[in-house]
């Protein structure tokens, strides 16, 4: 039978999402966990894959195993989450159609990126501390606009990334207010390699008056990486929600953005 299963992890211990030799990965300590508690060889694919440092509040895989008479749902995601780190933890595990894959079935992915303008001890691998004052968000979100609608991200993309095109259609980008500082959400049908952290990057400058709105459109539409300002860190990024067509989640397992 084949399944998803719905985590949140932080990042910060971990070299990222997939599977490396000789480092710590979310999907070898979720791979691990599965094995051991269904005690078989069970091998997860996740949704997309998360950088070194970056979190997820909704990560989504799937795996296939067969299970012990007595195991139910909710019995395997208490002994997974006993056995899992308490940094990587699974809140929903269901069975879907053999046909579903947790990576190309996916409709829609959303990220979001956590500023903070005043420093905090308890999230200072969660999020970003500006400590140059507080950024332009007008400006920020008049550039963050130019990128809804289907465009190349070469401009935003790793050097060397395996992706074989760099055409994303974004759904939503743009800055809110919280109590405790900024969140950038951004969703699209798909995101290449690095996107985020750049497009994050380069928005900050514009919010310090480094580059005007028009000015960050412009490196939109060059399509070099070397337009781009460098990357945000890792820590402020989240995967925080995985969308798929109705019928492959159910109902009570569909997770709403915060």
């Amino acid at each position: 039978m084949r399944y998803f299963i719905h985590l949140a992890y932080d990042g910060t211990a971990y070299s990222g999402w997939q599977v490396q030799p000789g480092v710590p990965t979310v999907q070898e300590a979720l791979n691990t966990a599965l094995s051991n508690v269904l005690r078989q060889s069970v091998r997860t694919q996740g949704s997309g894959r998360t950088d070194a440092g970056v979190h997820a509040s909704h990560q989504v895989a799937h795996f296939e195993a067969d299970f012990p008479p007595e195991m139910t749902l909710d019995l395997l995601r208490y002994r997974l989450n006993r056995a899992l780190p308490p940094d990587v933890q699974v809140f929903r595990i269901h069975e879907v159609d053999e046909r579903a894959n947790a990576r190309f079935s996916a409709e829609a992915r959303t990220y979001e990126y956590f500023v903070r303008l005043r420093p905090d001890p308890f999230r200072r691998d969660q999020a970003l501390y500006l400590d140059r004052g507080r950024p332009d968000v007008g400006a920020m979100n008049v550039a963050a606009s130019y990128l809804v609608g289907q465009f190349d991200f070469t401009a935003f993309s790793k050097v060397k990334g395996a992706e074989t095109h760099y055409i994303c259609c974004l759904y939503e980008a743009g800055w809110h207010e919280t109590a405790e500082g900024l969140v950038f959400r951004i969703r699209a049908n798909r995101f290449v390699r690095g996107m985020v952290r750049l497009v994050v990057g380069t928005l900050l400058d514009v919010g310090r008056g480094k580059l005007t709105p028009l000015e960050f459109q412009q490196v939109l539409h060059r399509q070099q990486r070397i337009a781009a300002s460098g990357a945000a860190p890792a820590k402020g990024l989240y995967l925080s929600r995985v969308e798929y067509p109705a019928g492959i989640v159910p109902a009570a397992d569909v997770r709403e953005p915060a």
